[in-house]
Formats: structure tokens, C-alpha cells, sequence
């Protein structure tokens, strides 16, 4: 009696069976195989698995499966994101623990990673929340503070009312916090910074990984580097031997400056501004406090700004000119002042205009003769209006002037960056508690090395203030100072949970140790990961904050290598019918699914939508073809063979095998690139050419098997669970995951016939497939057979015969 195909039956099999022999546990040495890392960002767990979740893990599984099957040594480990915000206010909004809500999360997640039929080394699983995981981000922190690369200041923050936290620049999304949407606002705190900037320049360097251009690109405009002058302007009039300094790339248009615009945070605002101009300042100054550095940047909207009153002068031509504060002018950037050059930056022509500036051209347009620009000039031309330096190039005046500058003490030629330094201080309970102390006799001292971790306070209570409970935990807050034994405090805010994920890739490839954060020999024998995969709106934050940790670490003498992660693969965005899925408006919940359908069938539907880089457009209706393509192949495999004659000419198979050789040649560069839609494109027209096959039988039996075979070991990275029972019904050796893909021979691919195309006087007229080994006299003969040709000749004289080698005939005629 044929077997039916019941998906929930067969993967919940080989789910327990794969785990319970631990096929695929990683050894940290495995003669004979290359080691490969293959990792997948690992989530944070808040809730279900979604349908993104599946478009980002199981394509990544299928990669790591099918580099086991090329002969690597695989570790594709997992684990969990644990702390962070979300947790913290679903505890604050449902009267939850955090600590419970997450961990339920992740016994949740544990479930349906197992469904989706991963590979995963469940060994290697680390938890950030537990403490023997964050007890060596504050062994990192520790370092980092010893090495100068952990400082803590008062300043400007960008603060989340509703979160009651601060944010990094890269968590402010158009104003707005990333978490809750709510509008962000400036605050003075202090705060503790890693210094990132120290690594800016090296940040920049990325000729050495293997990552999409866009990620390059969006991490080279974030770090920003800026190479001008910073120069400065006289405020004696009003402070003491004072100067303004601002910092251009465009030195050349110094003399065309008109107004110099301090940023609303700037110290010298309020020790400037004129009496009369005061009020209209402290309100310009709060609502620019209101508003985040993203929307005071944006290029879209107009630059504003008001008059402190005061003027700066120009060292260069001595001329008086108006300050003015404006809120597109960043303190955290440059100098936190720019010089406006109406003639020569269209948004500064816009603001001239707008508050009747003048407007000085010192750069030349070409055939220019005096008269008024009607838009700015930003291109390059001839100095005028500029003293000693009119006439020449301004790409020349560049230099020449900056010269001038440095030699009579103005400014100096210097670089710049957009790049802050990482502020990784949360106000917020469900975090990494800083390991500092602060004492009023010592001063600032981090905990001991031997007394981490600073453990977490379990079961804290949230009061409707918004305040960290660890500000009001009297046995977390006292402690006393490890240096003089006094009374002291703890430090109560918790670190950015971009620090857990900034070297998570180093714990799984040595998940063990107690002693140590991990050990050289075992994170020596698998880092950098070979292929690292996740999305790409992770690309300056996650991706910038690990490779500034990689490069610290190895400073500080931990690691060996300069990048955490050789090969970047970002997925593109899932949406169902054309609208991104929402779990409120637009639903796609996978758990009913694999139900109905299975997990194999949803993981080839998912890499079937089109490329994994550039995202997919989901069709209830879509699924079912897949669905139907897999019992095809259960069908195939599970048909009598019987009819197939054991032995049969090689003539005969020598198609088929080409066949098979072309399609294993096919998928398995389709699988190297990622390119999972067009591999399953592949074995869809290969089931096809089987089921023709055994229509006609006019293969051996043998063939047959090893067709089936080659199909099977193509499809198992992509629908693991029935490629592993069809692999056992057909009698082979357990596992299939753990055998080779199946070889090509090119010399096999290449066909023993040819096409030719036939023409009259230039003109396609037929084409014929004929046997390679034919020559130029054998063709003409079959040519002049042809019904066509026939046609096109009559009653013509053949004048000339062209033959171009295995192509073409043409029979020139009159």
C-alpha cells in the first residue's frame, strides 16, 4: 500500500530524531572539513515568531544546511536578544514580569524554530538576560572605562518621554523614538559614552568585507568624515579676546560670508545675545530642544533661524557680521557654528533671502558679469570679490588660503565627522546594570572584576513616575566603595542592548567558559563568521557597533581580527499583497499554516516569492503550487520502478544525464548566492522532466534511483523534513543532511549535438539539430533537404556558400 505524504507526522519525527542524535552540534575541530560560521541575527523574543521571522530564518537555515552538504564543519547556532524596552513595557502595561514575560517569550520561540525544521546547535543557545552572559558586557565595560574608551559627561541627550529613556541618534526615527513613535525631545543628563569617534577613520575602511554597497555606503555618510578648515571669528566686542569657530569644507568662499549661525545649545548663545533679542531667543532655543537632530538636519525643510543681536568679524576682510542662532545647526557637529555663504549653498541663498541678507558672490559663474544670482552658485569657477586671491581657480584658492589662515593664526586645516560618540546609558530597569560605583571620597569607581556580575534586581516593582525601579531599590542602590570601604551608591542606569549583540558571535563560537568571556583557541578556530545574514535596517546601528567592539577588543589585546563579520547578506521585505503586514491591519501568522501545510512547504514558498536580497510579495493562493509540487515529488519517489529495464543503451540516458548534470551544476551556484527562488525554480522543471521520464521508461533502473537521489539531495537544505523521509523509504543511509550534494561533470553538460542556423542571402530562413561530429559538405547536404531552403532556391543559381564553424549556412543565390 502506497505511503501518504502527512507533514505533521514526518517533521515532528525528524525534528526530535535530529536533536536527539545532535547531527547538527558543532565541533570546534573536525578533521578533514573547513570550519564555516554561518549567523543569522538573532531576535529579540516578543511573542510569536512572525512570517518575517520565517523570511529571515529559514532561508538562512537553508544556507547553513546546504554548506554542511558542500563538506564544511557548520556551526549555525541560536539565541536570544533578550533585554531591551519592549519587555519593560509590556510588564509596565499588562503588571507582568519582565523577566517572566521574556522567558516565555523564548520557550515560545524554542517551539517554532524547532517547527520550522532548523539546523540550529541548540548547545550554543546564550540568553542575554542571564547573567552569566551579562556579566561579561560589564567585565567589556570595565576594560573599556581602564582604556579610556568608557567615559561618562553631562550633556545634551536625546530623551523619550514615554520610554522615560534616552536614545542614541540612530534609535530617533524621524522625530519620533524607533520603540513607541513618541516625539523625542532634548535633555541634559549624564550619560556614558563609548568612544566610537577613536575608530572613525578605520570605521571608513571596508575594503576587506564582502557587504552590500548600500550598507557601505549608509555607514560611510553616517561616520561623515569632513576634510576643511576651522576658522575663527572675532566676539571681542562683546567677550574678552572670544572667538566663534566654525568649521567649511568650502575655505575658498570665505570672503563671500555674511552671516555665522550658532547652533541653540551653543555655550556662547546666551553670552552674546543682545537685551533686546533675548526673549525671541529662549523661545527659538525651546522649541529647537523639542525637536530631534534628524528633522533639524533634514535637507527637506527650510533652515530658520533668529538674531542674537550680536555681530563676529571676519579675519579675512574684516568685515561685521550678523549671528544668529538657527536650529539646523547641531552643537553635537563640527564646532556647533557654520558661516553662511548665501552666494555659493542654495539653503543659506534660501535663508538670505528669507531675512534680507546680502548676498556676495566671490566664486565666479562662467560668463558671469556682476549681475544677481537668481539661485546659489555651488559648482567651481574663478575667485572674485576675494582680495589676493581673485582670478585663480577656487580649487586652487582652496590651499592658498587655508595657508593664509594657518599662517596668521585665524584656524587651522582640520577633519571632521558626523559620527557621535555610542551614548550607551538607559534609564530603564531591564538592561546590563553599569558596573560602576560612585563614592563621595573616591569618586568614580567601577565594581571589581571579581565581584561580577552586578546582578539584576528579580520581581521590582513599577510605579506610575516612569522611573527606573533600580533608583529606588535601597539593596541594589547602597553598597560601599571597593576602594575605602565607605558607604557608596550604584550607578542605576542599565546599558544600550546594542552592547549584548556587539559581540554575541564570539559567545557562540565559545559558549562555555566561566572564567573568561570566551576562549582565543575555540573563537580562533571559527571567527570572523564566514556569512552573516539579517536586514539591513540594522546598517549603523548593529552593524557599525560591532565592528567598533571587534576593533576595541582586539586593541585590548581579546581578539585577532579586524572585522566580526567577512560576509554580509541583507533579506529583503516581506509583504502580503503589496502591503506590509502588520499583526493589527494586515496579518500573516505562520503557526496556522504549518499546520495546514507544513513547515517544508511554507520554507519553499517563502524563498520561491523571488530574490531573498530584495523581498516578496505574499499570495494565499501561492502557497498551494508549492504545497502541490512537494507531493508531486512524493509521488516520484514513492512510484513503482519496476518498469524500468535494468540495463539500457548509453545512447539513450546520455540526454538525461545532461540534464542532470546542467541542474546540479545550477542549483548549486543558485545556493552559493543565495539565489533560493531560482534553484526551486530548477527542481520544479527537474520533477517535471522525472515525470516524463517515467512515462516513457527509457532510462535504466539505476538512472532512475540516482535521479531520484540527486533531486532529493538538492531539495533537502530547502524542505529538510521530506527530503529526510523519501531519503529513508528509498533505503539510504541516515541522514540525508549528512551526505554530499551531488557532483557535475562539465564534460557531461556539454551536448553531442548542435544547432545551425540556415540562411538565404542573409536571411533565417530554417534551423537544424544535427550531430557535432557533421562537417561543413554533411550539413549542406542536410540543408539542401530542408523545406525552406527548398522553397527559397528554386529556380535560383547557388553563387556562394558561407559556413561559420557550429553556427550557421548561408547560401548566397541569384
Amino acid at each position: 500500500m502506497k505511503k501518504i505524504y502527512n507533514h505533521l507526522k514526518i517533521e515532528k519525527k525528524w525534528q526530535l530524531k535530529w536533536e536527539e542524535d545532535g547531527i547538527f552540534e558543532a565541533k570546534d575541530f573536525n578533521d578533514g572539513k573547513r570550519n564555516y560560521y554561518a549567523l543569522t541575527m538573532f531576535p529579540y523574543p516578543s511573542g510569536d515568531l512572525h512570517m518575517g521571522h520565517w523570511y529571515a530564518f529559514a532561508p538562512a537555515d537553508a544556507h547553513a544546511r546546504f554548506k554542511r552538504m558542500e563538506g564544511y564543519n557548520v556551526m549555525h547556532p541560536q539565541g536570544f536578544d533578550s533585554f531591551g524596552l519592549p519587555a519593560e513595557n509590556a510588564a509596565i502595561e499588562r503588571n507582568e514580569d519582565p523577566m517572566e514575560w521574556t522567558y516565555e517569550n523564548i520557550e515560545n520561540f524554542r517551539r517554532q524554530f524547532r517547527e520550522m525544521g532548523t539546523s540550529y546547535d541548540w548547545k550554543r543557545e546564550l540568553v542575554t538576560s542571564d547573567s552569566n552572559y551579562y556579566k561579561w558586557n560589564q567585565f567589556f565595560f570595565i576594560q573599556f572605562y581602564k582604556n579610556g574608551l568608557a567615559y561618562r559627561q553631562h550633556g545634551q541627550v536625546n530623551w523619550c518621554p514615554n520610554c522615560q529613556t534616552t536614545l542614541a541618534n540612530e534609535q530617533v526615527k524621524d522625530g519620533s523614538c524607533e520603540r513607541c513613535d513618541s516625539a523625542v525631545s532634548k535633555k541634559t543628563l549624564p550619560q556614558w559614552f563609548f568612544a566610537i569617534t577613536k575608530y572613525a577613520d578605520e570605521l571608513l575602511n571596508m575594503e576587506e568585507i564582502d557587504w552590500p554597497d548600500k550598507i557601505k555606503i549608509m555607514q560611510k555618510n553616517w561616520i561623515g568624515k569632513s576634510q576643511g578648515v576651522t576658522i575663527s571669528f572675532d566676539i571681542s566686542e562683546y567677550l574678552f579676546e572670544q572667538k566663534i569657530e566654525a568649521f567649511t569644507t568650502r575655505i575658498d568662499t570665505i570672503y563671500g560670508v555674511t552671516f555665522v549661525v550658532l547652533a541653540p545649545e551653543h555655550p556662547l548663545v546666551n553670552q552674546i545675545v543682545q537685551p533686546d533679542y533675548k526673549n525671541e531667543v529662549q523661545m527659538y532655543v525651546q522649541q529647537a530642544n523639542m525637536q530631534s537632530e534628524i528633522d533639524r538636519t533634514s535637507t527637506e525643510r527650510k533652515k530658520t533661524g533668529v538674531k542674537t543681536g550680536a555681530y563676529c568679524i571676519n579675519p579675512l576682510n574684516g568685515d561685521r557680521i550678523p549671528v544668529y542662532i538657527g536650529d539646523y545647526v547641531l552643537s553635537t557637529y563640527g564646532t556647533g557654528a557654520v558661516m553662511g555663504v548665501p552666494a555659493h549653498d542654495q539653503r543659506d541663498f534660501e535663508f538670505a533671502k528669507q531675512y534680507k541678507l546680502e548676498i556676495k558672490v566671490v566664486v565666479s559663474p562662467e560668463n558671469w558679469n556682476g549681475e544677481e544670482l537668481e539661485e546659489a552658485w555651488t559648482s567651481n569657477g574663478v575667485q572674485v570679490n576675494s582680495d589676493e586671491f581673485d582670478d585663480f581657480p577656487n580649487i586652487d584658492a582652496k590651499q592658498m588660503i587655508s595657508n593664509k589662515i594657518e599662517k596668521n593664526g585665524w584656524g587651522y586645516q582640520s577633519i571632521t565627522y558626523h559620527l557621535r560618540d555610542w551614548l550607551v546609558s538607559r534609564q530603564r530597569y531591564w538592561g546590563t546594570p553599569i558596573p560602576i560605583i560612585y563614592c563621595d571620597k573616591c569618586g568614580t569607581v567601577p565594581v571589581p572584576e571579581s565581584d561580577l556580575p552586578v546582578l539584576l534586581p528579580e520581581k521590582v516593582k513599577f510605579d506610575s513616575d516612569g522611573k527606573s525601579p533600580l533608583t529606588k531599590i535601597q539593596e541594589f542602590l547602597k553598597t560601599t566603595c571597593p576602594k575605602c570601604n565607605l558607604p557608596a551608591t550604584r550607578e542605576t542606569d542599565t546599558l544600550d542592548t546594542f552592547v549584548c549583540s556587539s559581540w554575541y558571535h564570539l559567545r557562540f563560537a565559545s559558549p562555555n567558559p566561566s572564567v573568561e568571556p570566551f576562549n582565543k583557541k575555540e573563537i580562533s578556530s571559527w571567527l570572523p563568521v564566514n556569512h552573516y545574514m539579517g536586514g539591513a535596517e540594522h546598517a549603523v546601528m548593529h552593524l557599525l557597533y560591532a565592528r567598533f567592539f571587534n576593533k576595541a577588543l582586539r586593541d585590548l589585546g581579546f581578539v585577532e581580527f579586524d572585522e566580526p563579520y567577512s560576509k554580509l547578506t541583507n533579506q529583503g521585505m516581506l509583504i502580503k499583497e503589496h502591503k506590509k503586514i502588520s499583526k493589527r491591519s494586515n496579518p500573516l501568522t505562520p503557526d496556522p499554516i504549518v499546520k495546514n501545510f507544513g513547515a517544508d512547504t511554507l520554507r519553499c514558498y517563502l524563498m520561491f516569492l523571488g530574490p531573498w536580497d530584495q523581498g516578496g510579495d505574499w499570495s494565499d493562493s501561492g502557497i498551494n503550487g508549492i504545497r502541490r509540487w512537494l507531493i508531486k515529488i512524493w509521488d516520484l519517489v514513492t512510484r513503482d520502478s519496476n518498469n524500468f529495464p535494468d540495463i539500457i543503451s548509453d545512447i539513450k540516458e546520455k540526454d538525461f544525464i545532461r540534464i542532470s548534470n546542467i541542474l546540479s551544476k545550477k542549483i548549486i551556484n543558485d545556493m552559493k548566492s543565495s539565489k533560493f527562488n531560482t534553484a526551486i525554480a530548477s527542481l520544479m522543471e527537474y520533477a517535471s522532466e522525472l515525470v516524463n521520464i517515467h512515462k516513457s521508461s527509457q532510462i535504466s533502473k539505476m538512472l532512475w534511483k540516482n535521479s531520484l537521489e540527486r533531486l532529493l539531495l538538492h531539495l533537502a537544505p530547502l524542505a529538510p523534513h521530506i527530503s529526510e523521509e523519501l531519503w529513508e523509504m528509498m533505503g539510504n543511509n541516515y541522514s540525508i543532511h549528512q551526505q554530499d550534494i551531488p557532483i557535475f561533470n562539465d564534460s557531461l553538460i556539454v551536448s553531442d549535438k548542435m544547432k545551425i542556423i540556415l540562411q538565404v542571402n542573409g536571411k533565417l530562413r530554417d534551423t537544424i539539430e544535427i550531430s557535432a561530429e557533421l562537417g561543413e559538405k554533411e550539413i549542406k547536404e542536410l540543408a539542401m533537404k530542408s523545406e525552406n531552403i527548398i522553397k527559397h532556391i528554386a529556380d535560383k543559381e547557388i553563387m556562394k556558400t558561407i559556413y561559420v564553424n557550429n553556427r550557421l549556412l548561408n547560401l548566397v543565390v541569384r
